[in-house]
């Protein structure tokens, strides 16, 4: 009886399941701001019709801390009408999870070099240090 033995390299399936979990947060998060530009403009990309509101112009990137990981957000710009998304508030640039992680690291006394190495492990991003001060300057600690 020949034994077949299948050896699985568990940190290139990690690799490997995080990024396409990342890309799908990515992929939605698109997805959803294209839809929302949409609605506000009353009309599909390339569609001509008489209720149009505006008229798309292109979109620029930003960069979105979640708990997959950093993604790159392509948020629409729009002509003729503000585009304020329900999806991401303004300037946002960590989902909420992610910043009440870094609240409760700090509350429980783990150094700022230390959070470091932790959010690196757990999303694939470093925090910078200043990070950590900027929360207690606004009143979130």
């Amino acid at each position: 009886m020949s034994e077949n033995i299948i050896q699985l390299n568990q940190e290139i399936i990690h690799n490997e399941l995080r990024d396409l979990v990342r890309n799908s947060v990515e992929e939605t998060l698109n997805a959803m701001l294209d839809q929302e530009a949409d609605v506000l403009i009353n009309a599909d990309k390339y569609e001509r019709s008489e209720g149009r509101k505006g008229h798309r112009s292109g979109h620029y990137n930003r960069n979105f801390h979640t708990t997959a990981g950093e993604v790159t957000l392509k948020v629409p710009k729009l002509k003729g009408i503000p585009f304020e998304t329900a999806i991401i508030e303004r300037y946002r640039r960590r989902e909420c999870s992610v910043e009440e992680a870094l609240i409760e690291m700090y509350l429980a006394g783990v150094s700022v070099r230390r959070v470091e190495d932790i959010t690196e492990a757990l999303w694939g991003t470093k925090v910078s240090p200043g990070t950590i001060p900027m929360f207690m300057s606004m009143g979130f600690i």
